[in-house]
């Protein structure tokens, strides 16, 4: 794909509100939302709200378009979805939220991210798909809202997070049970409680495969071609859209990437390991090695499966959390008050991003959060694909001594689509 000139220059970070919307009003009056046009008195004026668009609008998508249509500073403007019938009726929702006609709807993303006067994205596509779209938007002057797991490589992450740098840009990952679900273990293990942390225990599932299924008619207005984009071809069949698509290794890394996103996001963030990565990753084997194990420089040991009580377990020097037997709600009330990093302005993860879009900071799951963490699960999946040991270097972001399992780190494309 020929990337697109950016709208807004790199150091846009310094432009206002104001001054972005005084050039949409230039360069886009067709598309000029009118405060008519809005239904309610309290919202703010148009100068202090940001225009949005959303790519992807089936389930996912379409519940976390309703969140962030219920903040005041949001107006949604446009809705992307290759499935005509997804994105009739995501249009339609949002016309309804604001008594009017004002929202388009495209088949093809680069008709949104190119609009002038927008300036939020949000993805949530499937995840072949989420480089792609969010650089362009990148590229385009737009700050990014990206479903999790943000990625379908390694390679893909990085190259998310420069472009975010290079062009000045707020990303915020979706992953938001990292803090909203799994805070009292934050609290718990940061607090103390278990000493010295050593090991932890994650459920989630585990990674996807090959997923061949024989042709089947592509139903009316789904354009198949378009949903492929850059993943190689295969025909269309029922079990990979709308949902099933996460088993298949061409499109998704499977739970282990999906849940893995929140699950490994709560363990580093608890462990404050979520600015690094292991340095080894040792997949089961039947005998010694019951669960995939990522060990770290300092020691400790995140395993894959092996919760004793739901999502997550940890173990430290003085016990472990939650007590074999004890349930972790009945426990919740033992955990100290600390001061523990989490989100800014106020309704969840949703809230974070918009409050940083505003002052430019970096959200809580900001990118190269994001990208650490999936990061994470992509090593586990390798190991498994392969099953062996790998060696990783979290500095370099490489696998060390073995030329096979570093070809994973990327995937080819199918033309025209590149980042």
């Amino acid at each position: 794909m020929q990337p697109k000139p950016p709208v807004v220059p790199p150091d846009s970070a310094a432009l206002t509100r104001r001054s972005l919307l005084k050039g949409a009003l230039a360069a886009a009056a067709p598309y000029v939302i009118t405060s008519f046009s809005l239904a309610g008195e309290d919202r703010p004026a148009p100068s202090n709200r940001f225009t949005m668009g959303f790519v992807g609008v089936g389930g996912q998508g379409s519940g976390d378009m309703g969140g962030f249509l219920g903040f005041p500073e949001i107006q949604g403007v446009a809705v992307c979805d290759v499935d005509k019938a997804h994105r009739d009726r995501a249009r339609d929702r949002v016309n309804q939220r604001y008594g009017s006609q004002g929202c388009e709807a495209y088949n093809d993303f680069r008709d949104l991210v190119t609009r002038r006067d927008i300036d939020i994205v949000f993805c949530a596509t499937p995840d072949h798909w989420h480089a792609i779209i969010t650089i362009e938007a990148m590229k385009n002057g737009k700050d990014v809202y990206c479903e999790k797991p943000e990625t379908l490589t390694i390679r893909e992450g990085r190259a998310m997070v420069q472009a975010a740098r290079r062009y000045g840009r707020v990303f915020s990952g979706g992953s938001q049970r990292v803090w909203g679900d799994y805070n009292w273990f934050h609290r718990m293990v940061r607090g103390g409680a278990i000493g010295e942390p050593k090991e932890c225990w994650v459920n989630v599932g585990g990674p996807s495969d090959e997923m061949l299924r024989p042709a089947e008619p592509v139903p009316e207005g789904m354009d198949w071609d378009m949903w492929l984009g850059p993943a190689p071809q295969r025909p269309y069949n029922k079990d990979y859209h709308p949902f099933k698509w996460r088993g298949c290794r061409d499109f998704s890394g499977g739970g282990m990437t999906d849940w893995g996103a929140h699950g490994f996001g709560g363990a580093l963030f608890c462990l404050g390991l979520h600015e690094t990565g292991p340095v080894e990753i040792i997949p089961p084997d039947g005998k010694d090695t019951r669960h995939l194990t990522y060990v770290f420089a300092n020691g400790i040991r995140i395993y894959h499966g092996g919760s004793w009580s739901g999502l997550m377990s940890y173990r430290g020097t003085k016990g472990e959390i939650p007590e074999r037997g004890a349930s972790e709600r009945a426990a919740k009330k033992d955990a100290p008050s600390i001061n523990i990093p989490n989100y800014k302005g106020r309704g969840g993860i949703f809230g974070d991003f918009v409050h940083c879009v505003k002052t430019r900071e970096r959200p809580f799951r900001d990118i190269e959060i994001a990208h650490r963490t999936v990061t994470v699960c992509h090593l586990g999946n390798i190991a498994y694909w392969l099953g062996r040991p790998l060696k990783w270097d979290p500095v370099k972001e490489e696998i060390v001594g073995d030329a096979e399992a570093a070809r994973w780190l990327d995937r080819p494309k199918r033309a025209p689509w590149r980042i």
